[in-house]
């Protein structure tokens, strides 16, 4: 919204802040509010509290906290196989009130808390409490059924779970969460089922134990029941939109990033992926490893400890080398981009040749597999399991790959190609340069030939080298350097490229679309603030007809509108829906930024929400007249200015007279010093905005010509012509005429109403509005107490009060958006758009508002 742009002066008013962090009240300290929001929902759930308290009062009373149930206990409260068969038909249920550990209690408390405490509130405490409980049975037989049909398959895993007992309430909650989840809207039904869901599948596959078995048996017992329970209409496949999809497929991809990981942390973890612990995840050799290699050759010696010791370098993090790879490319392909849908194409495909590979050698050279092949068929069953999970994303990354269009302009490939191709043949260089000057230091001394072929597995995570090709074994110090840091300087630049080639938005500025939105602005119109729309750094979406236009910038994902749409007046309602699909396409959040009422309700028709953001002030003109003890204050400044001898003139700023435009310039650095703090942007104007033609500059000047004070109009477009006139910079002089904001503001309305204008508008009083009386939402009532804590850097409420002299007309602006999650993101990203270049020392300076 444009706006007076003068800080704590009332005259002048300030400029839009970022939006505030979340506070409330004003005494109490912020931790305290924020701890004290979080605890709301749990206050409300006395169920949830009161089983949370019997699962950590049972297992206090029964030793159970520390390592779980003893095994005596565990006999006869843990559920499984042996359970069920020896007729201990009360485990299902009894299980719900042990957890494993310490880490179980703490782990089985936040799911609880996470699924269990909306579900109170949505569904009941009864209907929470029996699905609870019917969950955790469901589930638990639905786990145990799965483990005893797998064994009589054949399957060895989950034969090897058929002698195990387990306790855990997680299954009845994560059932609970899976029900309520028909309850909530689109948006969290799909996230939420989507946490579920990965939660239970990493549990289940790379970790393998009886409880994630179980886990994975409430989940789908939930989704079954809330689907019976709350489903309504026939079953069937819902489309989902650009956005969600590339969510969905992300978010696959990184859990297979993730599950080894946390794999990682379960010493015996056993599940069917647990094998990519070890090729994901590399670990360090054990000192038994060290001590078997050691009794053979030398040279096998000095590697494994060339091994052991690049753990305990920095080079150390190359052994998460993959994940942290498949992570990047999860966060291109949030962003619907082709390059990091081929990438991941290319990883998945690269695991598949791996396993093929080692499947093929297996078979030919059984020898060499002694060990492995013992088991025979079995070891044939783990080639099989690891070639799914690659296959089964290449197959996904197939289906969805209409997904991911979006293509990187040349420039953008072509940079990203440089520095990933420079760091490279850098890393290759130094490697064989400085390993042939120190060629003594590798066990046997390394020669050119030896190094170039040892290339590849510097490029390797520790867990895959040595199977591709032999590599010089460093001995030396420097030889060691070069084995762990050439790889790792590699991935390090090539990871931080992509991250920031995914992360960075990179949009055409297009001359002629600037040209075409100017068009359609001045012959159709828009609102008060459309003119906004032509400023430098806006970008335009226009409607197929070309009869609407949105103006918008993308700052961290986010698609930031100028106002609202403009064009043809029986377009723009539907822009907003066209706009939101063409973000879609391009996985931005749309947000729809200082609009009007008409716009909002266009908005809200498609689901979205909206939070008032400023109060914009309309005067309007025919029927003007300064009379009136109401407008007392406006005629003591118009006859103080006559006196003083002060004249307001008008001006285009770039024909004003150098003696002018000089001292406006002094002016305006003048306020920024003494603020403290950069001008403001995106719907502010400043000294670059004036200089437009199009734009009236009203400066109060004296007899000396000086120049006391200066406000710019900006033409409201209209019916073919200027409808109006809205103000945007004001500055005075420190130490001019006081009234000189009343003064000028006074003489442009009859300047205007001369010409034949309708209205003026003041522009947006930003974080302040009229009291109407109805109760505000709790996001309301953040920005309102946000405009009270920065009241005295900014003065927002004076900046209403102020232009309350002019006895305007108050229409509230709004902030639309369509998702209530994504509101931290649009939070940093109207901050950014509005103070893009703010200091460390200004940020602190605006956090310590908050905290006073």
């Amino acid at each position: 919204m444009a706006g007076p742009r003068d800080g704590a002066d009332p005259v002048t008013g300030p400029a839009p802040p970022p939006p505030p962090a979340p506070t409330a009240g004003d005494t109490a300290h912020p931790w305290r509010i924020t701890l004290d929001r979080v605890l709301v929902p749990v206050r409300h759930a006395p169920f949830t509290l009161g089983f949370l308290a019997v699962l950590w009062i049972v297992g206090a009373v029964t030793g159970s906290l520390g390592s779980g149930p003893s095994r005596h206990r565990l006999d006869r409260v843990g559920v499984g196989v042996p359970a069920l068969a020896e007729g201990r038909w009360w485990t299902p249920a009894s299980s719900l009130l042990w957890c494993p550990g310490l880490g179980g209690y703490l782990g089985a408390t936040v799911i609880v808390l996470l699924l269990v405490t909306p579900a109170e509130r949505r569904l009941g405490v009864a209907r929470t409490a029996g699905l609870l409980l019917g969950g955790q049975i469901l589930g638990t037989l639905l786990g145990v059924g799965i483990v005893k049909l797998g064994s009589v398959a054949g399957e060895q895993w989950l034969d090897s779970l058929t002698e195990d007992l387990s306790v855990t309430p997680t299954v009845g909650a994560l059932a609970v969460g899976a029900v309520v989840s028909f309850r909530f809207t689109a948006l969290w039904r799909r996230r939420t089922r989507l946490g579920i869901a990965a939660f239970a599948l990493v549990m289940f596959l790379y970790v393998g134990h009886l409880q994630g078995v179980l886990r994975l048996g409430g989940a789908v017992a939930g989704l079954a029941v809330g689907a019976l329970l709350y489903h309504r209409g026939p079953l069937r496949l819902r489309h989902s939109s650009h956005t969600e999809a590339r969510v969905l497929v992300a978010l696959v991809v990184a859990t297979s990033a993730i599950g080894p990981m946390v794999a990682i942390l379960y010493k015996d973890a056993y599940g069917p992926f647990s094998s990519y612990n070890d090729l994901y995840v590399a670990v360090q050799p054990t000192d038994r490893e060290v001590a078997d290699t050691c009794a053979g050759s030398p040279q096998d010696c000095h590697a494994v400890h060339a091994i052991r010791t690049f753990y305990d370098s920095p080079a150390t993090v190359m052994a998460v080398l993959v994940p942290a790879l498949l992570l990047v490319l999860a966060e291109g392909l949030r962003r619907g981009l082709r390059l990091a849908w081929a990438l991941v194409v290319l990883v998945q495909l690269g695991w598949i040749a791996l396993f093929a590979y080692w499947l093929h050698d297996f078979v030919a050279n059984p020898a060499a597999w002694a060990a492995e092949a013992a088991s025979g068929a079995n070891y044939l069953q783990f080639f099989a399991e690891q070639l799914l999970l690659p296959f089964l994303v290449l197959v996904l990354m197939v289906i969805t790959r209409t997904r991911f269009d979006l293509r990187l302009p040349r420039s953008a490939t072509r940079k990203l190609a440089a520095v990933t191709g420079g760091a490279l043949l850098l890393a290759c260089a130094a490697y064989v340069g400085i390993g042939c000057a120190v060629r003594g230091q590798f066990d046997p001394p390394a020669t050119p030939v030896m190094l170039l072929q040892g290339l590849v597995s510097e490029f390797l995570p520790p867990a895959l080298l040595g199977y591709f090709t032999d590599w010089p074994v460093p001995v030396g110090g420097t030889a060691q350097a070069l084995y762990r840091y050439c790889g790792l300087f590699f991935w390090a630049v090539t990871l931080v490229a992509l991250l920031v080639t995914f992360r960075r938005p990179r949009l055409h500025t297009d001359a002629d679309a600037a040209v075409r939105a100017r068009t359609l602005l001045t012959e159709h119109g828009g609102s008060n603030l459309s003119y906004l729309t032509t400023w430098d750094g806006n970008y335009y979406w226009f409607d197929e007809p070309g009869r609407a236009a949105v103006a918008y910038r993308v700052i961290s994902t986010v698609a930031l509108t100028t106002g609202d749409p403009f064009g043809v007046p029986e377009a723009r309602a539907g822009a907003v829906a066209g706009f939101s699909r063409f973000c879609d396409e391009h996985g931005w959040t749309p947000c729809c930024y200082s609009v009007g009422g008409e716009t909002r309700e266009a908005a809200e028709r498609l689901g979205w929400r909206s939070v008032q953001v400023a109060e914009d002030t309309v005067v309007p003109l025919p029927d003007l007249a300064f009379t009136g003890k109401k407008w007392q204050d406006v005629r003591t400044a118009l006859n103080k200015a006559k006196k003083e001898g002060i004249t307001a003139e008008w001006w285009s700023f770039p024909d004003a007279p150098v003696a002018i435009t000089d001292q406006v310039r002094s002016i305006s650095e003048e306020w920024v010093a003494d603020k403290g703090l950069p001008e403001m942007g995106f719907t502010l104007g400043g000294l670059d905005e004036l200089d437009d033609p199009a734009v009236r500059c009203l400066i109060a000047v004296d007899a000396d010509r000086t120049v006391h004070g200066i406000t710019s109009w900006m033409p409201v477009y209209g019916g073919g012509g200027t409808a109006g006139w809205t103000l945007d910079f004001m500055r005075r002089r420190a130490s001019g005429f006081r009234g000189s904001m009343e003064f000028l503001i006074a003489s442009a309305a009859l300047g205007f109403k001369e010409e034949g204008a309708g209205f003026l508008s003041l522009s947006g009083a930003p974080l302040a509005r009229k009291a109407t009386g109805e109760p505000p939402v709790a996001l309301q009532r953040v920005l309102d107490y946000g405009g009270k804590v920065l009241e005295p850097v900014y003065g927002f409420r004076s900046l209403l009060n102020f232009k309350a002299k002019f006895q305007p007309q108050y229409r509230p602006m709004f902030m639309c958006y369509p998702d209530p999650a994504a509101l931290p993101v649009i939070t940093r990203a109207v901050a950014k758009a509005y103070l893009p270049h703010v200091t460390a020392a200004q940020g602190v300076r605006l956090m310590r508002q908050f905290s006073s």
